[in-house]
């Protein structure tokens, strides 16, 4: 036996039988040859971790657009924080691990500069509408690897267009990390919160600190150890644990997401983003080649809306400077 058919025999044996086993895969919608070590799953994780969407989420703002404080969150460091805690639930429910991780790893890919105020404008200035999550999936599909895709397995792509909104992921593991993102952002939002000045830890409400708990550990703790213990045919919380975690969710929409210290860049942020779509609109030659040949094929507002959601923040504030802010003149004598 392989290695990778060693492991796959060792999936039957331990996960559980609502577990995805990775010989069961729905599979590749190119079909490859399989690896002599990985799983198709373990394959997915790596190829998600070597693409550059997913280095790009390192300059990609969470909730504060470029923190002077190096301890705020990036989309790349919510997306790792996701990706441990699914696998914590994953591991306990004996659900298939690798699987998650996959998903968990490539469910931001797709997500704008400036975090969802990028999207939003997108939203708002784009024909066919804007939603990250799909965004992701055509990353996965389509743009990465030079217009050739990652072709991942079906169930990871599920999981990736599922995460955030409308129907529930095929697989648990897809529903879990649907969960574990909210459980991440919701906790780690508070911590930079705190940080940045915008509230205390006694700020929130106090169901939130008795049933869940006043540090960011015991709150973590309290919301996975309660999908742990609801989740059976699907992936639940206790009731009223469930009703705190939207309290808190929306406590921190009402106390965080709308403090003038984030709507204040908010507002300067979707200008950058629409400046730009809407000169790319006007000047499709300038787009790089290969969003060119999206153009091509797609039309105009697909290229400029796969060109912007794949820029850094730094990249777009900079593209932005170059285009739209005047230069110094410089003589022939300076």
């Amino acid at each position: 036996m392989t290695i990778r058919e060693q492991i796959q025999q060792q999936e039957k044996e331990s996960l559980s039988p609502q577990a995805v086993y990775s010989q069961s895969t729905r599979g590749r919608e190119k079909p490859e040859e399989e690896d002599l070590i990985r799983t198709p799953f373990q394959r997915d994780r790596d190829r998600i971790i070597h693409c550059g969407s997913f280095r790009r989420l390192m300059h990609k703002t969470q909730v504060f657009f470029s923190p002077q404080d190096d301890h705020c969150r990036t989309r790349l460091t919510h997306t790792l924080e996701v990706a441990q805690i699914a696998r914590t639930i994953a591991r306990a429910l004996r659900l298939n691990e690798d699987l998650t991780e996959a998903i968990a790893l490539g469910h931001d890919l797709g997500h704008t500069p400036f975090g969802h105020a990028g999207e939003r404008a997108l939203n708002e200035v784009c024909p066919q509408g804007y939603r990250h999550y799909q965004q992701s999936v055509r990353v996965v599909e389509t743009l990465e690897k030079g217009g050739q895709g990652l072709n991942l397995c079906w169930e990871v792509r599920d999981g990736i267009r599922c995460h955030t909104a409308g129907p529930e992921a095929a697989t648990l593991e897809g529903r879990l990390v649907r969960f574990s993102d909210k459980i991440a952002y919701m906790n780690h939002d508070v911590d930079d919160a705190v940080r940045s000045g915008v509230m205390t830890e006694e700020d929130l409400p106090w169901e939130v600190k008795w049933l869940l708990g006043r540090k960011k550990s015991q709150r973590i703790t309290a919301l996975v150890g309660s999908v742990i213990e609801n989740s059976k045919e699907t992936i639940a919380m206790d009731p009223e644990i469930h009703r705190v975690f939207l309290q808190l969710q929306q406590f921190l929409f009402e106390t965080v997401y709308t403090h003038p210290l984030v709507k204040n860049e908010e507002e300067k942020a979707q200008k950058v983003i629409k400046s730009l779509y809407e000169y790319f609109i006007g000047h499709g030659d300038k787009l790089p080649s290969e969003y060119r040949a999206i153009r091509e094929r797609e039309g105009i507002h697909t290229a400029v809306c796969d060109y912007i959601s794949g820029m850094s923040d730094r990249f777009a504030v900079g593209l932005y400077t170059e285009l739209f802010i005047p230069k110094g003149w410089q003589g022939a004598g300076s």
